[in-house]
């Protein structure tokens, strides 16, 4: 039977969440990939226990992760069950629904219908009663963005969560979103979004500074840009890498050698500041104190305590991101 640690607390650094009561890890567990049907689990229950005895508090799901979709949420709901259920207070669990899910005209995107039958099955798998977070996971252009954001309000007034969070919406639609939120008094504290050192699309869509003005969290999903930002393609594409695998989203023909030497560049950088070019990656984000915390996902205990790392060195002189840019982004 697993207990955790009684030091778990000690070294983890909590941002607080926009202007929100929320305080989340500056690193969170990610279970987007390698807590599908064909990983390991006990592999994922060992991620699990290393992940919050460091006091990684927050876990982020959703409805459609594996696979197979769902699977995410039942194999984290036996966790639960078998192993931190009695840390269940001390936990952030966040799901989303927003993708498609399941067969026929109500499966997918923003409709009420959708939203709430999605929470109630991702429920079901964790085995909860609530959600900490709840995510409309994308928006959508063809339902009404009054319906989307009011069944999140009235999902927030059943209780089956207590806070919401938008993901994958720009700087102005999260300013639409925000207005109709606030007018109905729904605690929205946090954005997900993609972003790393060379996806700074919230950058330039006006996500970032709409968080920002608004006082909303931001979490931060690909930090890793799907393992490209680490030493594992320096030397080629291995076949057990997420680009080595069909199906997945970084894929073997986006790996070029102009990339490739754009990886070894960074990687010099990351050398220098005494960290792995991961580390760098995940302090890079965390840089300027407008994210709240860094989304990760890992395939075994020794990737989450070497992300962890990441945390002791989060400073970057203005000699580094001027490096940094013009590498990535040349």
């Amino acid at each position: 039977m697993y207990k955790a640690s009684s030091e778990r607390y000690n070294n983890m650094t909590y941002n607080r969440c926009g202007d929100s009561g929320l305080l989340l890890p500056a690193v969170t567990m990610g279970l987007w990939h390698n807590f599908g049907d064909r990983d390991c689990f006990e592999t994922m229950r060992q991620m699990c226990f290393t992940a919050f005895d460091n006091g990684i508090t927050h876990f982020d799901i959703a409805n459609n992760y594996g696979p197979a979709p769902g699977s995410a949420e039942r194999n984290f709901g036996e966790i639960l069950r078998r192993d931190l259920g009695a840390y269940r207070d001390e936990m952030i669990i966040s799901t989303k629904a927003g993708y498609y899910m399941w067969e026929g005209p109500y499966g997918n995107l923003g409709s009420r219908k959708y939203l709430i039958a999605s929470l109630n099955q991702s429920l079901q798998r964790l085995g909860l009663d609530y959600v900490d977070i709840f995510y409309h996971h994308r928006p959508d252009p063809d339902t009404p963005l009054e319906e989307t954001m009011t069944a999140l309000a009235d999902i927030v007034r059943s209780g089956k969560a207590l806070y919401v969070g938008l993901s994958n919406y720009n700087g102005e639609q999260l300013e639409k979103a925000e207005a109709i939120l606030s007018e109905l008094h729904v605690p929205f504290v946090i954005n997900q979004n993609c972003y790393n050192i060379f996806n700074r699309s919230i950058e330039n869509n006006g996500l970032k500074d709409a968080a920002k003005r608004l006082k909303k969290g931001i979490i931060a999903f690909s930090p890793l840009a799907q393992g490209l930002l680490s030493d594992r393609y320096m030397n080629g594409i291995p076949t057990d890498s997420r680009a080595g695998k069909s199906g997945t989203f970084l894929k073997a023909d986006t790996i070029t050698e102009e990339k490739i030497a754009k990886v070894k560049a960074l990687n010099e950088i990351a050398v220098d500041r005494g960290q792995t070019l991961s580390q760098m990656a995940l302090s890079w984000i965390l840089r300027d104190g407008i994210v709240t915390s860094v989304l990760f996902g890992a395939s075994k205990p020794e990737q989450v305590l070497s992300n962890l790392k990441a945390l002791d060195n989060i400073s970057f002189t203005d000699e580094e991101l001027q490096a940094i840019d013009r590498i990535s982004l040349g």
